[in-house]
Formats: structure tokens, C-alpha cells, sequence
């Protein structure tokens, strides 16, 4: 097949997932490329409400970029990790906290003013019944014709693979936190 016999899509959806870091990371690095095309993003977080080196990004970048990036951190933390999890947050103020961000994300995807609409963490709310597939379904139903759509977290359901155009499963070879190491911040956070 010749090069000219290839077709461009208006818009894509992405997964960044599996069990190794570097989801998150892939994620930034697709902002970074939308926004140096001129490209009206939306970065919507699940899960992480701390503070990490991504928000300090973000938040730098912002008055650069005000008229093109939108960003929301919604969720509450881990949820149910064992000693990783906030213990003082109620599993419904993480379903909450879950909705109020997907409202958000569906918002973004499907009213047409985003290039690139990046949902990050939100395959761990799914996994984790935060949020339910057919949220996810609807999501992909009712994103717009011209919004890309990029979803990261661990555990993407595979039979929503279907409507995917790009699966990237990122893959543990090896971690220190395996060896009880902590994350390293600038690293891992």
C-alpha cells in the first residue's frame, strides 16, 4: 500500500495502560504535543488529589497556554490499596468525587471546544466500580466527531477495546517498589 493510499481520522481515542509507570508520563507528553499544535486541550485527573509534579507542571504552564488548556483534579486518592488508601475518605465520597470528575470529562469530550480530552487515572475508576462501564460507554458515545480522547490507568476493560484506536499497555519489567522501595519524586510523581 502507498502512502497516499492512507486515510487521516478527524479524532482518535487513546489508552495508555497496564501495570507500569509511565501512563500518566505518556499523557503529558501527548498535552505537550496538542498544545505545540495549537491544539485546545482538557486534562481531567482521577484519583490523584495530592500534590504532584504534574500539577506543578500544569499550573506553570497555565498562564501560557490560558485560553487552551483546561485542567481538573478530581477524586479523593487511592481507594481501597490497604495502606496506600485514604482511610479518613467514605467509599461514597470517592463514588462522589468519581462522578463530579466523569460529569466533568463528559462535559469536555462531547461539547465540541476541545482538541484533545485527556482523562487520567480513569480506567482505575472504572476497575475499581468508581465508575461503572457504561459510563465509559457513554463517554465513548457521546464524545465529539473532532475530540480526541485519551484515557490512562491500569486495567482497561478489554472488550471496550472495540472502540479504541490506539492501545499502548505498558508493561513491568522490573520496579523498586517491588524491593519495598518508595516512589521517587521527579520520577514517580
Amino acid at each position: 500500500m502507498a502512502f497516499e493510499d492512507y486515510r487521516q481520522k478527524d479524532a482518535v481515542v487513546i489508552v495508555y495502560t497496564g501495570d507500569s509507570k509511565g501512563k500518566t508520563s505518556a499523557s503529558i507528553g501527548l498535552m505537550a504535543r496538542a498544545l505545540g499544535n495549537r491544539w485546545r486541550v482538557a486534562y481531567i485527573q482521577f484519583i490523584k488529589y495530592w500534590g504532584v509534579g504534574e500539577h506543578v507542571f500544569i499550573r506553570d504552564i497555565m498562564p501560557i497556554y490560558e485560553d487552551v488548556l483546561f485542567f481538573y483534579k478530581g477524586g479523593k486518592g487511592f481507594y481501597n490499596a490497604g495502606d496506600l488508601s485514604e482511610q479518613h475518605v467514605s467509599e461514597e465520597q470517592h463514588k462522589e468525587a468519581a462522578r463530579e470528575t466523569y460529569d466533568m470529562a463528559l462535559e469536555c469530550a462531547s461539547n465540541g471546544n476541545y482538541d484533545l480530552v485527556i482523562c487520567d487515572e480513569i480506567n482505575n475508576a472504572v476497575h475499581d466500580g468508581l465508575l461503572t462501564e457504561e459510563q465509559l460507554e457513554k463517554l465513548f458515545a457521546k464524545r465529539h466527531k473532532r475530540t480526541s480522547l485519551c484515557l490512562t490507568g491500569r486495567n482497561f476493560p478489554e472488550k471496550m477495546l472495540k472502540h479504541v484506536d490506539i492501545a499502548t499497555n505498558m508493561t513491568k519489567i522490573k520496579h523498586h517498589f517491588d524491593d519495598k522501595f518508595l516512589a521517587n519524586k521527579g520520577i514517580d510523581f
